[in-house]
This record gives C-alpha cells, structure tokens and sequence, in this order.
C-alpha cells in the first residue's frame, strides 16, 4: 500500500485486507513523508497487527519510487497492490487471484474489475475489464487494461521488468502493466474486486493535463509492441485535448467521456 496524507483512508483498505480468507500476507504500507497523522495510523495497525509493516520515506518521492521502495522490500511469492483510497470487495479476492497464478504459470498476473465510487461510497458507474490475454493485448494501447488496486503479480517478473519506471511521474502504473505483459500473460477475472476512490484528491483528474500527457508517451514508447497504434494514438491525442477544456466543463462531461472509453474494451 503506497500512501501520502491520507491517514483518514487507510482504515477501510486495511480492513478489506485482515477480513481476506488468504492469510498468509504481509502488509507494507509505504508512507510518501505524509505530513498528517499517517504515521501514528500505520503504528496504531502494526500494534493490533504483526502483519502490518511500516515504511517511511525520509523525502517525498512520488508514486513510482514510493511504490518501488515497497516491491524491492516485498518477501512473498506474489504481490498485490492497493492504493491508500481504494478497497478490495470480496472477502476471496486474494485467495482467487493466488489460486489463478497457481494455476496458470505462464500467467504473470491478474485482476478484475472495479467499481467507482465518490469519497463518501456513493457508487458512479462500474466496469469490467478484458478478460483473455489476446483481449488485453489488443486493447493495450487503447487504455489501461489492467486496474491497479485489483491485482496480484509474480514478483519475480516484477524484478524482471525493474519495477516502475521511475522517470515517470505520471502513469506509471500503465507502464508497469504494459512491461509485465511484454514477459508473460495477464488475465483478468469477470468479477468486481476492487473499489475504486474518485475524488477532489484524486492524483489522475487533479492532474489530468500531465496525466493524460504521459499516457499519450506511453502509447507512442510501446507503438511497435501491441496492436491498434494508430486507434490508440488518436484516442490518446483525443484525451489529451480533452483536458484543455475548462474545469467545469470537464467535470460535468468525465463519466460520459468515461463510458464511451469503455465501450471500446
């Protein structure tokens, strides 16, 4: 769990977790130099969980290396990310995606899909995600076809890839999934795991124009990669334009804009 002052977040993904029929985990909460009662939160965990593991940034790094600092600590066999400000739904999430990989050793990781809600749980809209690896593939360059805080992966393909890019402050989450998936396959389970937290503090819309920005580099690194460059390209050139317009603007056209998105996976 990679976090920046959100202490008043931190209660609900913790609990997702310890109500999780998987067991045998360890809890890594890498705090980004929170300037809030984060770290009092995360000691007050440790002390109800021996699970729970703090880890603290001298500096405030960003997403990518704050991420990263957790991956290189990270002990297990597989790996599951959460966001400070997302859930997990489903007691069995962990314990379906393990048994997958288990089962699947070809496969470098899985997710599913994911449920949008606003800061005070009222749901927006849900999606799912493409579910084969030939799905994912084709729609790569399209959107990110893997949700972050529904996943698990191999950490060794992890090391393989070298983590997040950390020259990237934005999207680096996209880059990760489209590395992972140029080592092995990924899959994605027909069934909501995830809640996910949009709001005021959200890091992707309070800094869409950068955001959107780094998405359209990504579609242009991996242009001989994965298929449908130039319908990817166009849409990703479509976005970016899209968040010139005026705040206001945006926020009253985001989930109509988000669910002509989806309807292209």
């Amino acid at each position: 769990m990679a976090t920046y002052n959100r202490a008043h977040m931190l209660e609900r993904g913790i609990e997702a977790l310890r109500r999780q029929t998987f067991t045998d985990w360890e809890l890594l909460i890498s705090d980004d130099k929170s300037h809030d009662d984060t770290p009092a939160v995360v000691k007050a965990w440790m002390e109800r969980d021996s699970r729970i593991v703090s880890l603290r940034n001298e500096t405030n790094l960003g997403a990518s290396k704050n991420y990263n600092v957790a991956f290189r600590r990270a002990r297990g066999e597989y790996i599951a990310m959460l966001d400070d400000d997302d859930v997990w739904c489903g007691d069995d999430k962990l314990e379906r995606e393990v048994q997958f990989l288990d089962g699947h050793p070809d496969y470098v990781g899985c997710g599913g899909g994911v449920i949008v809600i606003t800061t005070d749980g009222q749901e927006l809209y849900r999606f799912l995600k493409p579910e084969t690896d030939e799905k994912i593939r084709r729609l790569m360059l399209i959107s990110n076809p893997m949700s972050n805080s529904t996943t698990v992966f191999r950490r060794s393909a992890g090391e393989q890839v070298g983590w997040y890019d950390e020259s990237l402050s934005y999207s680096g989450d996209r880059d990760f999934w489209m590395k992972m998936a140029l080592v092995g396959k990924l899959y994605n389970l027909q069934d909501y795991l995830g809640f996910y937290t949009i709001g005021t503090h959200n890091y992707s819309i309070a800094h869409v124009k950068p955001h959107l920005k780094a998405s359209l580099g990504l579609t242009i690194r991996y242009r001989d990669k994965y298929p449908n460059y130039r319908m990817g390209l166009a849409l990703s050139y479509a976005q970016y334009w899209y968040a010139f317009l005026p705040a206001g603007i945006r926020r009253g056209v985001h989930t109509t804009v988000v669910r002509i998105k989806r309807a292209t996976m």
